[in-house]
């Protein structure tokens, strides 16, 4: 009976959780893939997600060939209400440059290719409080079924600052950017049934510079079990100086309920530069989480617990009439 428990005390707490907060059992990484999430991490939760990864870029046309190793790094936090989340996003490299043409002239560098501070806040919730979205216990069907508002996403709305310093040599080309300059996105999320969620970003980064560049993510994500899960991406960018389509693949495994590890492969079709990266992740979180129907009494256990003793003296009443019902018959013989 302990397995029966243990499953219906995470059905309870799916249930109770979800119409009061993000907030979720195991852990909400944005890993494996670049794209961010509609929901945060849910209050008092703080997540550091980072990723050490080797990168490749062979630019052809001007003989150049860049080998790299770097690492990207996320800080999450939520703040005050379960739709907010503060987050500090970065990426740092350092680079080996080496040309092949008939003057060598090879250098190494290293500095921040990208590094933002903003916020996220979730401003619409299509399963927020909604009775139809609590699992069903007696229909794995019902639980695994397509659903028409599945296709209405969840939206969110994000605002930061990137920070630059002067003659960035990640920026092509180096310079024209100093400081401070803001950036923007859009953000939805589809939770399809069998484990499918779907995930959009659109992006206008560097705005009002020089280096101003528009980016979309397309994320799909698939569970295999309860601890492994699949992931297919393509990230679009577009500005006057760099255009490029990526495609990345991998997968994720949750050692713990606060840890995750993942690795991804990423490449494009081109060849200025064509780019080849693997990343090896893992994501942590620290979790001061309470919900407000913990601090009432009613947490998943307690809400088990609950309904558990209110249906024992049915059971015991149907017992008792039924064991009359057939010293009643027994008579009668």
């Amino acid at each position: 009976m302990k397995p029966i428990k243990t499953i219906l005390v995470v059905l309870v707490s799916l249930t109770t959780s979800y119409s009061f907060s993000q907030y979720t059992e195991v852990i909400n990484s944005n890993r494996p893939g670049v794209s961010s999430s509609a929901f945060s991490v849910g209050t008092n939760v703080i997540q550091l997600e980072v990723g050490p990864y080797m990168l490749n870029e062979e630019h052809r046309p001007l003989r150049r060939d860049d080998k790299s190793i770097g690492v990207d790094f996320e800080g999450r936090y939520g703040l005050l209400w379960p739709q907010l989340e503060l987050n500090v996003r970065g990426t740092f490299q350092s680079t080996k440059r080496e040309f092949t043409g008939s003057i060598a002239n090879d250098e190494t560098f290293s500095n921040f290719k990208t590094l933002t501070i903003g916020a996220k806040y979730l401003v619409y919730d299509p399963y927020k409080n909604a009775e139809e979205e609590k699992p069903n216990l007696y229909s794995w069907k019902a639980n695994h079924s397509f659903k028409w508002k599945h296709l209405i996403p969840a939206v969110a709305v994000y605002a930061g600052a990137n920070y630059d310093i002067k003659d960035n040599p990640f920026l092509d080309p180096p310079g024209g950017i100093e400081g401070f300059s803001p950036k923007i996105m859009v953000a939805t999320q589809n939770n399809f049934a069998g484990g499918w969620v779907f995930v959009t970003n659109f992006i206008k980064d560097r705005i009002g510079t020089d280096r101003s560049d528009f980016t979309y993510i397309l994320t799909l994500t698939k569970s295999i079990t309860d601890q492994w899960v699949v992931f297919g991406e393509t990230q679009g960018i577009s500005s006057d100086y760099y255009a490029d389509n990526l495609i990345r693949f991998g997968g994720a495994y949750l050692w713990h309920k606060n840890f995750q590890l993942d690795t991804a492969l990423t490449f494009n079709t081109k060849d200025t530069p064509s780019v080849f990266g693997v990343t090896l992740g893992a994501s942590y979180r620290l979790d001061f989480h309470k919900d407000k129907e913990e601090s009432d009494g009613t947490s998943a256990e307690e809400e088990l617990e609950r309904r558990t003793n209110q249906e024992a003296p049915n059971r015991k009443e149907r017992k008792r009439k039924k064991r009359k019902g057939n010293d009643f018959d027994d008579g009668l013989n």
